[in-house]
């Protein structure tokens, strides 16, 4: 019996030696190689990535280009949501069609000249260091700059194996690397943002979301160091702590605007796309009235506000009415559509009685191609002002309104609060107030073309 232990331990020190290391447990997965643990681990923390069964990675298997998309995906924050797609070879019934439109909208990864993706296609070396070139935003030649970075190495040969498939494990550890630079096999990390918190007990996360686990927490108003930016968090140095921080609670030290991904080009797409916004009422109509205030006024101070932060943003923006002057309804639908709008948005302030309080949002839901987006816009804009004002939650819901119903596009209608409530008046007739409602319905649009692939990080406010 000792001399069949000292056997096998002699066998394993001369594996080690050699190099050649078994599987270990990593991420639930039973078969994942030791040098690839580490960032398996880190990845699933971030349920970035899956396995072929709840226990098995398949390691050494071939990676396909559906799960390229989705992994890459699911690191930026893309939307994955299964839909139909503009290949005929992917529907939206393949689990990775949601994340195959928004990683070729993002202009990530493309189909071939035929209108085929290739889902099931392996992946190349060569082919996985463009694609995580262009996610990430590096310059220059692709395979230089993943080895420049330290996020990859080279053959044993001396050449980058541009034509050797990558392997599941492989793939990890270069997906890892390029998001969490301690991973990396040379620090290149460069923090040189100089940028500010903006709130207290901010947390510090391990990796770009909110499923890594907290590695440290800063106050409002703490100077931090920025590097590059992901899916909406930026990685930063504060003090000795390394993480990530949600790009919308920093600020550049030199203004007040949130800081820009650092990697992350504009989409140039945003500046075909054009954006309505219809304060209510006005002229002749005042709207509801109740506290002092008149409906026509709020809405209309707070369209134009809305109007002001989109101006800073490629968005083209049309308002129905940016004095106070009377405009039917049947014209500022028509309007809309005259303009080429993408997507409408009408404000306007409710009434009813003294005790009636909260936020509420509308679209039509009778049968026409923009329901689903309609509701997605509202949802994504209820959802900003409930946190603004912290009012009852009134829902998003369907309405039979006119600027909805007549509109060909998709439309959402916004009611603020109860202008006949004193509480809800009050907040309307606080300039600060205002100035974060409107704040918070510009940051709605931009949740909403971001739920639709669109990179619009650089604009929160």
């Amino acid at each position: 019996m000792k001399k069949w232990m000292t056997f096998v331990l002699a066998f394993c020190m001369v594996l080690s030696f050699l190099g050649i290391q078994g599987p270990v447990q990593a991420a639930g997965f039973n078969d994942v190689p030791s040098r690839a643990a580490k960032e398996v681990n880190y990845l699933n923390e971030g349920k970035i990535i899956y396995g072929v069964t709840s226990t098995s990675l398949v390691p050494e298997a071939t990676l396909t280009r559906g799960q390229v998309a989705t992994f890459i995906g699911r690191t930026l924050q893309l939307n994955g949501d299964q839909r139909d797609t503009r290949f005929s070879d992917l529907g939206k019934g393949n689990a990775a069609s949601g994340f195959v439109e928004s990683v070729v909208s993002k202009g990530i990864m493309s189909g071939t000249s035929d209108n085929k993706f290739l889902p099931s296609k392996a992946v190349t070396r060569g082919e996985m260091a463009v694609i995580l070139s262009k996610a990430f935003g590096y310059s220059g030649n692709p395979e230089q700059a993943l080895l420049n970075l330290g996020i990859a190495s080279g053959m044993g040969d001396g050449t980058f194996g541009s034509d050797e498939t990558i392997t599941r494990a492989d793939f990890a550890v270069f997906l890892a690397r390029a998001v969490n630079p301690s991973y990396r096999l040379k620090s290149t990390a460069s923090f040189n943002s100089k940028l500010v918190s903006t709130t207290s007990n901010l947390n510090i996360r391990s990796g770009p979301s909110t499923d890594y686990a907290t590695v440290g927490k800063i106050g409002a108003n703490t100077a931090v160091a920025g590097a590059h930016s992901i899916g909406g968090w930026t990685y930063v140095k504060a003090g000795s702590v390394t993480g990530f921080i949600s790009t919308y609670y920093l600020r550049t030290s030199t203004g007040t605007v949130t800081m820009p991904p650092v990697t992350e080009s504009s989409d140039s797409r945003l500046a075909g796309q054009t954006i309505i916004l219809d304060p209510g009422h006005g002229g002749k109509d005042s709207g509801a009235v109740g506290n002092g205030l008149k409906e026509k006024d709020i809405v209309l101070k707070t369209g134009l506000q809305v109007n002001n932060l989109l101006k800073q943003t490629p968005f083209n923006v049309k308002m129905t009415r940016s004095t106070d002057v009377f405009i039917e309804l049947k014209d500022r639908s028509k309007f809309a559509k005259n303009q080429g709008g993408d997507i409408f948005v009408s404000i306007h302030a409710n009434s009813a009685s003294a005790s009636a309080t909260g936020t509420e949002t509308y679209y039509y839901s009778a049968a026409n191609p923009h329901v689903a987006d309609s509701k997605l816009l509202g949802e994504k804009i209820q959802a900003r002002m409930l946190a603004a004002w912290n009012l009852r939650d009134r829902d998003t819901k369907s309405g039979n309104l006119s600027v909805l119903r007549e509109n060909t596009m998709p439309a959402a209608l916004l009611e603020l609060g109860f202008i006949s409530n004193s509480g809800d008046a009050a907040k309307m007739a606080s300039d600060a107030q205002m100035n974060k409602m409107s704040t918070a319905i510009y940051n709605g649009i931009l949740d909403y073309y971001k739920a639709k692939g669109y990179s619009v990080n650089p604009y929160y406010k």
